[in-house]
């Protein structure tokens, strides 16, 4: 779950971009109308956090660009203003949301995941590989009738590898989609997490449903054998 956050307040970047990705976001955070622009147009994501007040271009005219460019992506819109006729603004040039500053983090939270929801229906599926179920809607996995707990990172990379059954999905690519900008480290971290989930997964099960592809890539066998 890719977030853009819009916003020139930097302690509140810095709060969402931690509170977001202790619940499993990928974040990525500008702090320009102008930039944010850009960043939405050079990526994708499943939601935009998108404040009002911002230097270069408020809120206002960069919700009203996306809309216009055809960007459909979510957007909840945060302001420090209250007035009925701000939020009627925000919403009547494309918001989806709108949210008043100081705010809940657990609301902020609900309401992202509503938005997605209502967004993206598609997603919301259970796919099926042998006896391996994934429930993208849910957020849950269960093998042989047997749920099995995965961290939020877990559960993406085995949704990555879900979308594309047998077909061998780079580090690079997994590292790309499934952590967001701010990471530094190198693509040693998803051989830990494919290894966790190997170890959740398959073991326990005696399967082997995740295959290591040479060249550095892995795939998930679509029998789930």
């Amino acid at each position: 779950m890719r977030v853009l956050v819009m916003d020139d307040d930097a302690r509140l970047v810095e709060l969402l971009q931690q509170g977001l990705r202790a619940e499993g976001f990928a974040v990525d955070a500008v702090g320009d109308g102008l930039d944010g622009l850009a960043r939405a147009a050079a990526d994708s994501y499943d939601v935009i956090i998108l404040d009002v007040m911002m230097p270069g271009l408020n809120g206002y005219k960069v919700c009203a660009h996306l809309r216009a460019a055809g960007d459909n992506t979510p957007i909840l819109m945060l302001t420090a203003k209250d007035g009925e006729y701000d939020e009627a603004e925000g919403l009547e040039t494309g918001a989806d949301d709108y949210l008043t500053k100081p705010f809940s983090f657990v609301v902020l939270i609900a309401r992202l995941h509503a938005l997605m929801r209502r967004a993206r229906p598609e997603r919301q599926i259970v796919r099926h590989f042998g006896d391996l179920e994934i429930d993208t809607g849910a957020r849950r996995c269960r093998r042989a009738g047997t749920d099995i707990a995965l961290t939020p990172r877990e559960f993406d990379v085995l949704v990555l590898l879900a979308a594309s059954p047998d077909v061998a999905i780079t580090k690079a690519a997994i590292l790309e989609h499934v952590w967001d900008s701010a990471y530094e480290g190198g693509p040693n971290i998803v051989e830990v997490n494919v290894s966790a989930l190997r170890r959740k997964i398959d073991r326990p099960f005696g399967r082997a449903s995740i295959e290591t592809v040479p060249g550095g890539a892995y795939r998930l066998r679509s029998d789930g054998s």
